[in-house]
Order: structure tokens, then C-alpha cells, then sequence
């Protein structure tokens, strides 16, 4: 039977149809402390909430996760950062299940981590993550810093409004982001049916009167086409999108049966 994880959903657009199979929330919420700097935690463990209490624990690594309304799971899975930081950098190990019932404890030596993107992200045979150690370092400013970067968030991004988070990756080889180049080709403000790019970010797409998955998917495409026509930078989405009839894809191509989103 097709499944797929949900955490929080926070970075995933369901299609208007539904899901044609089973959806699984993600309730493997705790959290440990092993050891000084050292934290494991249940991958539907609210990200956010473990930002907040590392950080105000006196431990730098996961500041920027304060901001991040979704689980751990999501968070590894999809390499999730701001600020200058990523979760993989705070990463030790991370465990999981796969589709035979098999439990396995990786080693971040043994993880390949890039820009928003994971090993777990290509692992045909993953069930779940289940849970994530974090090595972390002591630092006297992490609470301070961690303030600080949700000012920033507050004056940047249409917090409060209802969106997947960043559509789009930031792409390689420009010196532009994705919000610049959107921006740049004038769809700040754009709307198709109740979606809207935000005035506020231009990579955060809103919605602001009873969007449906199609708006979003239609307003997606005119920036990609849009910035692809004008720069010759193809932008690759960050949000997962649920196809009916498949696992989760990020609007590039269908990727397989099964999957977990943040």
C-alpha cells in the first residue's frame, strides 16, 4: 500500500484529490538528554521546540531551528537551515526503520548531506526516520543569537500567513537567491486564484483566500518559467508536493512509492 510520513506538514503541498493510500502522523515525540551537548530526540519531535531548549540550554548548532515549524524528521530529511546553520552540522547519528522492518543506526560519517538535500532523500528502501542525536558545543550567545535571527525572520518573512515555507532552493552559480530572482522578474504580489506571492518575500507563497493545490502548482510553474526565461536559472522547489496516486515529488518528477515530509 502507498504511504507516506507526516510530521507537521509544514513544507508539503497535498494535491486537491487527496492521497490514495495510507497517511501515517509522525507521534515519536520525546526528547533525551544523554549526556552535556548531547540530545536525542523522536523524529516528530517539534524542531522548533528543540531549538528553543538547546539554545537556551547554553548549546549553539540548532539556533536557526527555532524558527522551523516542523518535526526533527523533516528537519534531517531535508536538511533544513537559516542563518548560516544546517541540521546536518549538528548531527551524530540518526536512526531508522526501512520497508522490511529493518532497524539501522547510521553515523554521520557515513551520511552525505548537501543543500537541503539528504541521503534519506534517495533511499529506496526507507520506512521512517526515527530518531535523531544531536552533538552540540556550548556557547555563552546561542540565546541571543537565536533572538536575533527570529527578529530578522519577523521583519523578512510573512510570518503569520498561511504557506509551505520557501518554495524554492536557492540556486547554485548566481549570485542571486531565489526571492531575488523571483522578485526581479516582477511576480512580487502575483496571484493565481487565492495564491499569492508574498509582497513581503518572494519566496514564500501565500495562502490568502481558499488557495487550492492547482493555484499553488500553477503559480509555481510561471516562476520557474518566468526566472528560466529571463536568467537561465531553473529553479528546484523545496516544498514536497503529494501526488494522488504517488509518494511525495518536489515538483520536478515523481520519485517512488513512499516518503516522509517535516
Amino acid at each position: 500500500m502507498r504511504y507516506v510520513v507526516v510530521g507537521k506538514g509544514s513544507n508539503c503541498l497535498f494535491d486537491d484529490l487527496g492521497f490514495d493510500g495510507c497517511v501515517i502522523l509522525n507521534c515519536i515525540v520525546f526528547l533525551e538528554k544523554i549526556e552535556s551537548g548531547l540530545y536525542r530526540a523522536g523524529s516528530g519531535y517539534p524542531v522548533n521546540r528543540l531549538g528553543f531548549q538547546t539554545a537556551s540550554e547554553g548549546f549553539t548548532g540548532l539556533e536557526f531551528a527555532g524558527g522551523i515549524p516542523g518535526t526533527v524528521g523533516g528537519a534531517v530529511y531535508m536538511n533544513a537551515g537559516a542563518n548560516g546553520q544546517e541540521t546536518s552540522e549538528a548531527v551524530e547519528c540518526v536512526e531508522l526503520i526501512t520497508t522490511k522492518g529493518e532497524y539501522q543506526t547510521l553515523e554521520k560519517e557515513n551520511l552525505s548531506f548537501g543543500y537541503r538535500s539528504s541521503p534519506f532523500q534517495g533511499m529506496n528502501d526507507l520506512a521512517a526516520i526515527t530518531a535523531v542525536t544531536f552533538r552540540l558545543d556550548v556557547s555563552q550567545s546561542s540565546r541571543k543569537n537565536q533572538q536575533e535571527y527570529l527578529e530578522r525572520r519577523k521583519l523578512t518573512q510573512p510570518v503569520g500567513e498561511r504557506s509551505a515555507g520557501s518554495v524554492f532552493r536557492n540556486p547554485r552559480g548566481t549570485e542571486f537567491s531565489a526571492a531575488q530572482l523571483i522578485d526581479k522578474v516582477g511576480l512580487k504580489g502575483c496571484k493565481v486564484g487565492g495564491a499569492m506571492i508574498s509582497n513581503k518575500h518572494a519566496n514564500f507563497f501565500v495562502n490568502f483566500e481558499n488557495a487550492t493545490s492547482r493555484d499553488m502548482l500553477v503559480l509555481i510553474g510561471l516562476a520557474k518559467e518566468a526566472v528560466f526565461q529571463k536568467f537561465g536559472v531553473e529553479l528546484r522547489a523545496e516544498i514536497l508536493y503529494i501526488h494522488p496516486h504517488y509518494r511525495c515529488y518536489n515538483h520536478e518528477g515523481i520519485k517512488g512509492k513512499n516518503s516522509c515530509c517535516s
